[in-house]
């Protein structure tokens, strides 16, 4: 390859590097360059060569054409970072200068401070000389050897740091907003999310050679597995995210135990390379098993109509796309070189899937935001519908009260009519006597039915505005919706602490509860109202309130005990209670017609 001004950087490539394979490892520069070795050279079949067997070193040889006259600094770069140790050989006169690289020394032992590995070219040498340098790796080493001038070099590495510092920014930034999101809903897919960003990004970090500059220089040993643990970090995380975001443990748990089975396999097969086969802490195509499994999990979601999905799709589509281009390029399949978008793709991959993941995750907000309001359109027409059937009860009771009234008058106006005939004919009729006895005793049977009678309406009208317990208890099941009820009653004109008036609050300890976010005072939903204290379950407590009010206290605590099966002191203790609040109110001058619910907070302060 000459050295010309006009071409600033030059990439050897195929028989522009020959190599020879030394299996035992004890050939010297001095032998491989005589003329006897010379012939066992052999070019390169592929575009660039690598370690096929990791136990050998390899002998590789290059030719440059120097020109004295040059205006430019050449220099050797060596694309591969990953290589444990590199033997450059300059010739100098009759032998050779020795120069050695490699990630198995600490990084401050470069003579330049950059993730790659360079060689300064002799500005004096004029014609055609031979470079040679081994290289030994135990994991795959691809010998990507580019000409560069020095100008050129520091341009291009200005412009990749640029471009790395823009891409390990975008994960901070995307960290730090998932961070504000998780601590805003507390869904805890998010922190899975970040941890799955920064295994992301100390993974590329450490293939880049970035880490080993920046975050462990000195640490050569953790740097040769670094990559592989990081890596094994994020496809967990990616699983652990995946099944978060998607519900699988609730909503599909086959495809749950099927995620659980890929996570425990990988695990084992990290655990087994670490320990009893160390060759397979190199296979980086494993992680494919656990975000296979969660790709194919968010495919199966999104075909069972779960859209929160469809992102997590697209997001896993750029990664594999990129994983494909990398595996590409790894078997040298059919595949032309296209510089940085090949050498970068699983990062590009990376971004496009952060990016899609993120949406992932606001959507999911939006959905579970869109199902609550129709819960809650579906709650309000099912009150709708209930109120209209209080109505119509009503509008049946006061209709049969109305008939029995008017039965009662018709029948008092017939005997009244009939004492008079009686007693008309009772001068006339001696011997109707006896059937004008029976006559009264019948008589008299039906006006006792008739107040029993009377009695039972004028109940059924103290009741009438309610319904009964099993009804009441499909509003208020439970003492969740009991409590969410009265906290929306307590709190519906705004938030006030009562120790501190202060308006801003956080969830408190308590279902419901809501705590001061400046001096800390956590108040519960029963504070300061008719429910305050009491021992009573809630639901029943509700219905008593409900029952007493309606009836306008008059109701006897015996009939409440038979209603809710509550011992009759507890119901003349409570009612007696709930009677004092009905006072309270009509002294505060509140409007009498108001509900039920208008005394649960004649006790707030």
């Amino acid at each position: 390859m000459p050295l010309r001004d006009t071409v600033p950087q030059y990439l050897f490539s195929y028989a522009e590097i020959e190599y020879l394979e030394d299996p035992t490892g004890t050939l010297d520069i001095t032998t491989v360059s005589n003329s006897e070795f010379s012939s066992r050279f052999q070019p390169s079949p592929t575009f660039s060569p690598e370690n096929y067997h990791r136990s050998s070193w390899y002998w590789y040889r290059i030719a440059v054409a120097h020109n004295a006259a040059s205006a430019h600094q050449w220099q050797i770069e060596f694309f591969d970072q990953t290589i444990d140790e590199i033997d450059f050989y300059t010739p100098v006169g009759e032998g050779f200068e020795r120069q050695t690289f490699g990630d198995n020394l600490p990084f401050h032992a470069r003579p330049i401070r950059h993730k790659n590995f360079f060689v300064k070219l002799p500005a004096e040498y004029n014609g055609v000389h031979t470079y040679y340098f081994r290289v030994k790796s135990r994991q795959q080493a691809n010998i990507l050897v580019v000409l560069r001038t020095s100008d050129y070099f520091i341009n291009y590495a200005l412009d990749e740091y640029f471009f790395f510092g823009i891409f390990y920014g975008m994960i901070l930034v995307f960290c730090f907003y998932n961070l504000l999101m998780f601590l805003a809903v507390r869904e805890r897919h998010y922190v899975w999310y970040i941890l799955y960003l920064l295994a992301i990004g100390l993974y590329e970090m450490s293939v880049d050679g970035i880490a080993f500059q920046y975050l462990w220089p000195s640490a050569v040993g953790w740097n040769q597995y670094a990559p592989g643990i990081t890596l094994y970090l994020a496809s967990s995380f990616a699983v652990f995210f995946a099944s978060s975001l998607l519900n699988l443990r609730q909503d599909h748990g086959r495809l749950y135990r099927l995620l659980v089975g890929a996570f425990a396999f990988r695990t084992l097969f990290l655990v087994i390379s670490l320990t009893a086969a160390p060759d397979w802490f190199r296979w980086r195509l494993i992680e494919i098993i656990p975000l296979g499994v969660a790709f194919y999990a968010a495919i199966r979601c999104l075909q069972k109509g779960y859209r929160a999905a469809r992102f997590l799709v697209v997001g896993y589509a750029f990664l594999f796309l990129g994983i494909a281009i990398k595996v590409i390029q790894y078997v040298d399949l059919n595949w032309l070189p296209l510089g940085g978008l090949t050498h970068y793709s699983l990062g590009f991959g990376f971004i496009m899937e952060m990016m899609f993941l993120s949406f992932a995750n606001g959507d999911r907000i939006r959905i579970l935001r869109v199902e609550r309001e129709r819960a809650q359109q579906r709650m309000i027409e099912q009150l709708r519908i209930n109120e209209n059937l209080k109505d119509t009860l009503n509008q049946q009771l006061e209709e049969q009260v109305r008939l029995k009234t008017r039965e009662l008058v018709e029948k008092s106006a017939f005997i009244e009519q009939q004492n008079l005939q009686l007693a008309e004919a009772n001068k006339q009729l001696e011997r109707q006597a006896r059937e004008i006895a029976e006559m009264n005793a019948l008589l008299a049977r039906d006006n006792v039915e008739l107040k029993q009678n009377v009695e039972m309406v004028t109940e059924a009208r103290i009741l009438s505005r309610g319904v009964d317990f099993e009804e009441f208890s499909q509003l208020y099941p439970d003492d969740d919706h009991c409590l969410k009820f009265l906290a929306g009653l307590k709190w519906q004109n705004g938030y006030s602490c009562s120790k501190c008036s202060h308006s801003n609050y956080s969830e408190g300890r308590s279902p419901w509860s809501r705590r001061c976010t400046r001096c800390g005072y956590d108040e519960s939903a029963t504070a300061f109202t008719l429910l305050q204290n009491t021992r009573l379950p809630i639901t029943k407590a509700f219905y008593m309130i409900f029952l007493v009010y309606n009836a306008k206290g008059n109701i006897s605590s015996h009939k409440l005990s038979s209603i809710l099966d509550i011992r009759q002191s507890t119901c003349w203790s409570y009612s007696a209670k709930i009677r004092k609040a009905m006072k309270e109110q009509r002294r505060r001058g509140l409007a009498p017609t108001a509900g039920w619910d208008s005394i649960l907070l004649v006790g707030k302060s």
